[in-house]
């Protein structure tokens, strides 16, 4: 009986121990022995400084400001296309089958070389025409001396000299047709065994739909070879009526695209439309576009941007702005930790980002997310 007692009496003393020690660290990890969060230290009513581990730092993002050309109005709807001026698509005169492909995609040609072969009846029988053209031109113009010799012996009469001028005259032309001919299909091969489709200009080749043994056909809808220097390119936006007058032929634009949307292309207005699109109420404006890195491709779409030359402001993301009443802020880090309310002066706002006249330069570092927060923890310190 006595050591049951003696070891009930050690198991409530261990529970009396193991309690107090979770009490006792119950009490340590409350939230009144929780380390204070680290809090801002207001300098006058504009400035807040943070220490370098303050958790507040990590909710916000701060970013160099740069400077980028001034815009005129909001971004314009576009695409990015071949330039026609030195773009060629390549469709067959003739009907035929492909018999041999010689350039891919991606392949540099020269004006003139061949793209492909066709075995084509239609090129054959233009060949055929040429030559029975001309075997009729020289049998026509041997009769013509012959008339003459005759006419002077005075064998025959004037009218028969006159048809015999009449024969050769019809035999040479056509020739010079059936000639003219065989040259608009195959200039640089006249009268070769087979039909060779050439690039009209020089470039490279950036579409191809055709295969060998493929059926093609002088009414086809779509070109077999797409040829382009696609370091030259247009781009093609839509211009609202009510800008008409804040653009014109020589405007330098900025272009901006989705797979770049750090860069920014320069371009310039080469032909604003004349005729207003009674259903859009908008004309299309035509730019040129310098691709010699040749990053940007046909049918991107674009945001196009008309700027004023020469005018480069700071620009921020609309997200950096803190309106108060009819005046604007940004927080500006003016030292590690240290962030200054600082009133600026807009000379654009767009609906994603704005163009800062007065107030701020660029290679000052804003904040750009989080400036709402820090406006309400200094209008609450």
């Amino acid at each position: 009986m006595r050591i049951k007692r003696n070891r009930v009496l050690q198991l409530v003393g261990i529970a009396v121990l193991v309690g107090g020690v979770v009490a006792g660290a119950r009490h340590y990890f409350s939230p009144e022995h929780e380390a204070p969060p680290a809090e801002p230290a207001k300098i006058g009513n504009r400035v807040l400084r943070y220490p370098p581990d303050a958790p507040q730092l990590a909710f916000l993002k701060i970013e160099t400001v740069k400077a980028l050309p001034a815009p005129l109005m909001e971004p314009l709807h576009g695409r990015i296309a071949y330039d026609d001026n030195v773009t060629a698509k390549v469709f067959p005169p003739i009907n035929g089958r492909v018999t041999r492909i010689l350039a891919q995609t991606g392949d540099t040609v020269k004006a003139g070389q061949p793209l492909l072969w066709l075995d084509s009846p239609d090129y054959a029988q233009a060949v055929a025409d040429l030559r029975k053209a001309d075997s009729d031109r020289r049998t026509k113009e041997q009769a013509l001396t012959r008339a003459k010799m005759l006419y002077d012996g005075e064998v025959i009469a004037q009218k028969d000299l006159e048809a015999a001028r009449n024969d050769a005259a019809q035999a040479d032309a056509e020739a010079v047709r059936a000639r003219a001919r065989l040259r608009n299909l195959d200039p640089a091969d006249a009268g070769g065994s087979g039909f060779a489709l050439r690039a009209p200009l020089a470039g490279i080749v950036t579409e191809r739909q055709v295969n060998a043994g493929t059926e093609v056909r002088a009414d086809a809808p779509s070109p077999l070879y797409v040829v382009t220097d696609p370091s030259r390119l247009w781009v093609v936006a839509e211009l609202a009526e009510k800008d008409l007058g804040k653009l014109r032929v020589g405007q330098a634009v900025s272009v901006m695209v989705d797979a770049y949307p750090d860069d920014r292309f320069e371009a310039k207005v080469e032909a604003v439309g004349d005729v207003l699109d009674a259903a859009t109420r908008r004309v299309t404006v035509r730019c040129i576009l310098d691709n010699k890195d040749r990053r940007l491709k046909p049918e991107m779409y674009a945001r196009v941007v008309p700027v004023v030359e020469g005018l480069m402001l700071p620009r921020l993301p609309n997200s950096a702005l803190v309106t108060e009443g009819l005046h604007t802020y940004v927080f500006v880090e003016t030292s590690p930790g240290a962030l200054e309310k600082r009133r600026v002066e807009l000379a654009f706002r767009g609906t994603e980002a704005s163009y800062v006249q007065s107030g701020l330069k660029a290679g000052e570092r804003a904040v750009t997310a989080g400036a709402l927060l820090l406006n309400s923890e200094l209008a609450g310190n």
